[in-house]
């Protein structure tokens, strides 16, 4: 036992070397963090097996993290998306308050007499998260498929030609898809680390949300810096405070820039600006933001010369 307790301190003197060697402040925070969860969970573990299985992915930690150090695109990318909630523990907890709506009524359910039977609520924060290809690992969706998502089939409409001829959809399988579809649609979304308000917003004239402080939740990071900070991180040259480290500033910059194009910013919009009764939300990326491919724009229609062009040469690229 006295050998293990060995082990694992020589492992978490690693973790922390590698760990100051972080260029930022913030990323030495948030792994300080989780090297002291990831070693105090192996101390705690009694199994032999375990303790060893999750030994190990610490180590794979710290093999990620000198990595990352060295130099390694794909390595810091990594450490980027756990530190800022692309993936891990802290996407979960970002996107947990969006998944429902405390001021949004309950559905009726679909099997009368079933409270289990309500239909999932898609808060508005979420609604504009899932329509948005910027905030999306895949293309965004339709506002018609959250009222009606695509795998259900034509008969679950009890007015489709399907349903008369068929005859009904089974309600428990309609639930069923609904929230299997709620399920793996959220899964795909990159969540927001705070929610801003739009700031030409102008507070107590006509028109302005004067509830907002009820309208706007506030989650993740609402009150701190976090999210000015990694906009300067991407403008402005820092220097590098970790010792140790030799990246260049230019290449962490870059790193930043493409974090920004997988962050989404959400952003509420007063009434009047929207048009709407309570508001809504639009996303949004920094304007210094790297999109990735999928997040670029369409290219433009086809014109007829366009067209007769490509007849003519048919096998250029």
């Amino acid at each position: 036992m006295n050998h293990g307790h060995q082990a694992i301190a020589s492992v978490y003197r690693n973790y922390i070397r590698e760990i100051g060697r972080f260029p930022h402040v913030y990323l030495r925070r948030v792994f300080r963090l989780k090297a002291e969860d990831d070693c105090r969970a192996v101390l705690i573990t009694k199994c032999d097996d375990r303790r060893t299985g999750k030994l190990k992915r610490v180590s794979k930690t710290i093999q990620q993290i000198r990595a990352a150090n060295n130099g390694s695109h794909q390595a810091f990318n990594r450490i980027l998306d756990l530190a800022y909630g692309r993936v891990g523990r802290l996407r979960w907890e970002l996107m947990e308050p969006l998944l429902s709506d405390p001021n949004a009524p309950l559905p009726p359910p679909i099997i009368p007499g079933k409270e289990s039977s309500r239909p999932p609520v898609y808060s508005q924060e979420l609604t504009a998260l899932l329509i948005s290809g910027l905030s999306r690992r895949k293309r965004p969706l339709a506002p018609d498929d959250l009222s009606f998502p695509p795998i259900l089939p034509q008969r679950a409409d009890p007015n489709s030609s399907d349903a008369q001829i068929l005859g009904p959809f089974s309600k428990r399988r309609e639930v069923n898809a609904r929230w299997r579809y709620f399920g793996q649609e959220w899964k795909k979304v990159l969540p927001p680390l705070q929610i801003s308000v739009s700031p030409s917003r102008e507070v107590g004239g006509e028109g302005s949300d004067l509830g907002t402080s009820t309208a706007v939740r506030k989650i993740g990071f609402d009150g701190t810096t976090v999210l000015e900070e990694l906009f300067q991180l991407t403008t402005k040259p820092k220097n590098a405070s970790g010792s140790g480290t030799f990246l260049p500033r230019r290449w962490l910059r870059r790193r930043y820039q493409e974090l920004l194009g997988r962050l989404p910013i959400l952003t509420f919009i007063s009434a009047r600006e929207a048009r709407k009764k309570s508001g809504g939300f639009s996303v949004s990326l920094a304007p210094n933001a790297l999109k990735a491919r999928n997040q670029g724009r369409l290219l433009p229609y086809a014109t007829d010369d366009d067209v007769a062009w490509n007849k003519k040469h048919p096998t250029s690229r």
